[in-house]
């Protein structure tokens, strides 16, 4: 058994060490549920809303890739369980990470400040209970050694947009919502660095713009930490550049570093609503929203560093007679978006611009 292991391993390498792309990807598949322990019960139980997340992401054949939408408990049974009904679809991805969002982990503080203790408002970043709507990777190939960078405080992020925060406040405020992770993928060219974020929406505030401010921030802070390898940002930084709320400029500003493919979906659902008044291309969008709201946004990204080579991207977004497409609408209301690399410019000499 373990030379038969050792044989499929081998062709594998052997595979991608030819040249075959490396498809990389992000997804929001909205595995999270309202108490912990829940989505395993829901996974193990056989789930229509879990094997459809399955089905999307063992259609698209990522070789890794980020979920944004998954919750996280101390054992890991639920990214264990769920990777086990990604390989019954058919997509093996044997390497996995998740470590302890600040999504749902208490502070002991009324941050919200209603008088009570303990609410989803009060924790490092929205949840009710630790590890809801956390992260993790799945990957085909294996993973180095992880840098996390969830406990980093905002108000020790250089040129943070914080707003003034009574000082207990400060003291213990995380910059991450959910997580900030540097995470490399081994491949025989060398490694990837996925640099890995899902921010907090830049709405539901008020007039101190406290989530829009943190939302930049998030984006912000890989300005100071791209490392001196190839890279790709990617994640849920939950901020549409050409529509809906939020401040652009660190994004913007990432671009300087990294490559926009436009990863654009097959399909566009009629632009009524909200989504008649938006400015950018529809094809581009990757989250449904309430047409009488923001409309559809932009907001999953898959941004490679500059100089690496791009030979294909995409949403996963078919028309409504396409056989995937009921799976796609049970799953979530985002889209997954993958991106695929030549593994050979991985090889070639990285210089970051400075």
């Amino acid at each position: 058994m373990g030379r038969f292991v050792w044989i499929i391993a081998a062709v594998f390498w052997a595979t991608v060490a030819l040249g075959q792309d490396l498809r990389v990807a992000t997804y929001d598949p909205g595995l999270t549920r309202k108490g912990p322990g829940l989505l395993v019960r829901d996974i193990r139980a056989g789930d229509p809303q879990v094997r459809a997340a399955a089905q999307v992401i063992a259609a698209a054949r990522p070789d890794v890739i980020l979920l944004t939408g998954l919750d996280w408990d101390a054992d890991g049974q639920a990214l264990a369980a769920f990777a086990k009904v990604l390989e019954d679809a058919g997509h093996a991805m044997p390497y996995r990470f998740a470590a302890r969002p600040n999504a749902g982990m208490p502070t002991g503080l009324d941050l919200d400040g209603d008088g009570r203790l303990g609410g989803a408002d009060d924790a490092q970043g929205f949840g009710q209970f630790t590890g809801q709507n956390g992260m993790a990777v799945l990957s085909r190939l294996p993973l180095g050694p992880v840098v996390d960078h969830t406990a980093v405080l905002w108000r020790d992020l250089p040129g943070n947009l914080m707003p003034p925060l009574d000082e207990a406040v400060a003291g213990v405020q995380r910059l991450s919502s959910t997580a900030h992770w540097n995470v490399p993928v081994l491949t025989p060219q060398g490694p990837l660095h996925l640099l890995a974020w899902s921010a907090t929406p830049p709405v539901f505030d008020g007039p101190e713009d406290l989530n829009g401010r943190r939302n930049h921030d998030e984006a912000a802070f890989w300005l100071r930490r791209l490392p001196e390898a190839p890279f790709v940002l990617l994640g849920n930084p939950n901020l549409d550049l050409a529509d809906g709320d939020g401040r652009p400029q660190a994004m913007t500003a990432l671009l300087d570093q990294a490559q926009d493919p436009q990863p654009r979906g097959a399909y566009q659902p009629e632009q009524t609503g909200a989504n008649a008044s938006h400015r950018g291309d529809p094809a581009l969008d990757t989250a449904v929203y309430d047409a009488a709201g923001p409309g559809n946004l932009r907001v999953d990204y898959v941004w490679p560093a500059k100089g690496l080579r791009v030979t294909g991207s995409g949403v996963i977004w078919p028309a409504p007679g396409d056989p995937l497409a009921p799976a796609v609408e049970a799953a979530s209301n985002h889209r997954l978006v993958w991106v695929d690399i030549d593994p050979a410019s991985l090889a070639e000499p990285f210089r970051a611009k400075r």
